[in-house]
Formats: structure tokens, C-alpha cells, sequence
């Protein structure tokens, strides 16, 4: 394969973030990249795609500013181009926590773990693995045992953790996320709360996956991630399906945005059931007038009563 895939924060200082996201949207197109990049004052987050030759021009830019010195790519091969346009945009934050004071990684997080740290530790009686990403995340795949906090957003998650404190005092907390950047300021955030005892996978699940100890050992199902591949493989010793099937509950891996384009929300989901159902997560997305799934299909008014008619809607 000649293409890859960049995975990569870094907190750094960015003095004006939209003078630098708009100079930086032009070195990108320039050296070929698609892809979606975040800048804030505390630092950049991004997703790249592009040929080998591309992502390494990319990589040596960054590498020579001194404004990302230390910065860790993650590289995933690819077969081509997983992002359709390039996106550079300021933010006000690269991680939204929510919090009246913000959390500095520089400052304060959990201590770090490699790979095979992580896996050592959370097979420890007195260890609980917290996961900080989002439930859709998380019910594609997932560290075997994990707790998966009750919320729909990460910015929800410092909240539920104050509400089951008990699950996590005088215990032994493993954070993980994608990449690791939510765990930078979620485990510092932890860590000024009061927890004692906090770690983070360095690097994400995407190091852990690719580690040659770990080799993703413990992760059930595969990870989510931002591009237009939507899942990839973890665990290299064993594969145990966790995700199901929105419709029918059966064991599936394959992720779809509800077809109505007010709803869109990312649901599990077969070929046969996505087809059945039209593409819509419930009886009102799949009648909504604005179905992608019909327009995208061409189905005929015919084909679409026909399908109306077995699901009974």
C-alpha cells in the first residue's frame, strides 16, 4: 500500500490559532494531504491521509518547527485516501471537558504507561480500566472488562465519574482513549480530584495495537476512528466481536450513519439490515422525506413501498 494515515497531537503554545490554522490549511494542500487538524492555544490535534511520500513531507515539516518538538506520529497504512477534503480549524479547545478550570497536561496528568505496562496493570485485582472515549466508540470495541461511563459525550464524563467515586476509591485507574490526548487532561483531571493512583495509555489504543508485546492483547472488537474507514483491527493474537447489530442484536462490526440526514446518527448495522430498514435507525428515519439511503440506492417509489410494506411501517 502506498498510501498512510497520521495520528497525532501535540501541546504545545500557538499564540494565534487562525492566523496558523490558515497557513497551515495551505502547506497542507500544497503537499497533497486530506484530512481534518484542530488548533487551539494549547496545541494541535489531526488525522492525515496521504501517499507515503506525502505524510513524510508532512512529518518533516513538523518536525522542524520548534513549535512541535517531541511530537509522536501514529501511522497506519492505507490503500488510499481516508478523508474526501482537507480541514484545518481553530478551536477554542483541542479536548472539550467542560470544566469551570481547565486542565494543563503539562502541569498535571497520570503517569504514563506503555503498552506492555497497560497490559500488565490491568490485569491486576485492584485495577479498574476506565474508558474515556464516546459509547459508540466503546460498543464497537474495547478493553475486555472496561467501564463504560453511562453518557453520550466526553465532556459528560467528569460528571458521572463524581457520581460513582466509589467505583475508583483506593483503587488502581487505567484511562485510555484513541490516541491519548483525552486521557492527557481526563487523568490530570482525576488526579486533582482526589484519585490517587492514576495511569494513561501512552499513545492510545492505536500504539497499544501495533506494540510487538502487547500486540493489542485484552481489546475486544476493533477501534473507532475519524476518517472514512470507521473501524480497524487491534488485537493481533485473538478477534472477539463485541459490536451488535442495531436491529437484530447479532454480532456486527459495521458502522453506518442513520440515513436521515436530521438524525445521522451512527448506528451498527448489516448490509441486509441496513437495506431492509432503508437505512434509517428508526420507523420515523426510515419514512423521513429526506432519506439519503433511497436517494443514494436510486430505489424506485415501487422498491420503497415494498420495503414499507414487510417492515410494517
Amino acid at each position: 500500500m502506498n498510501y498512510q494515515v497520521l495520528l497525532y497531537y501535540h501541546y504545545t503554545t500557538i499564540v494565534d490559532p487562525a492566523a496558523f490554522s490558515e497557513a497551515h490549511l495551505q502547506a497542507c494542500k500544497e503537499i497533497g494531504l486530506k484530512g481534518r487538524i484542530l488548533v487551539a492555544t494549547e496545541g494541535i490535534n489531526g488525522t492525515v491521509s496521504g501517499t507515503k511520500e506525502q505524510t513524510k513531507a508532512y512529518m518533516d515539516m513538523m518536525n522542524a518547527d520548534p513549535l512541535f518538538d517531541g511530537i509522536v506520529f501514529k501511522i497506519d497504512e492505507a490503500e488510499g485516501h481516508t478523508f474526501k477534503k482537507m480541514h484545518v480549524r481553530p478551536r477554542p479547545e483541542l479536548v472539550h471537558l467542560g470544566l469551570e478550570a481547565d486542565v494543563n497536561p503539562h502541569e498535571l496528568t497520570g503517569r504514563y504507561l506503555s503498552p506492555e505496562q497497560f497490559l500488565e496493570e490491568m490485569q491486576d485485582d485492584n485495577t479498574v480500566v476506565l474508558d474515556v472515549r464516546n459509547t459508540y466508540e466503546y460498543d464497537v470495541g474495547h478493553f475486555r472488562g472496561a467501564i463504560r461511563p453511562d453518557v453520550e459525550n466526553f465532556r459528560d464524563t467528569p460528571e458521572w465519574v463524581r457520581e460513582n467515586k466509589e467505583l475508583f476509591e483506593g483503587k488502581n485507574v487505567l484511562t485510555y482513549c484513541t490516541g491519548g490526548i483525552r486521557c492527557e487532561k481526563f487523568s490530570g483531571w482525576m488526579k486533582r480530584e482526589g484519585f490517587g493512583d492514576v495511569g494513561q495509555l501512552h499513545g492510545g489504543v492505536a500504539t497499544y495495537g501495533k506494540d510487538p508485546v502487547a500486540k493489542g492483547q485484552l481489546w475486544d472488537g476493533q477501534m473507532y476512528v475519524f476518517d472514512e474507514r470507521l473501524t480497524v483491527p487491534i488485537n493481533q493474537v485473538e478477534h472477539v466481536v463485541v459490536g451488535r447489530d442495531h436491529y437484530d442484536g447479532e454480532p456486527c462490526e459495521r458502522y453506518v450513519n442513520c440515513a436521515n440526514p436530521e438524525c445521522n446518527k451512527q448506528i451498527i448495522a448489516s448490509e441486509e439490515n441496513e437495506a431492509k430498514h432503508l437505512g434509517g435507525c428508526t420507523p420515523e428515519c426510515t419514512t423521513h422525506e429526506r432519506n439519503r439511503y433511497i436517494v443514494r440506492h436510486n430505489l424506485t417509489e415501487e422498491q420503497v413501498q415494498q420495503a414499507l410494506r414487510l417492515l410494517e411501517v
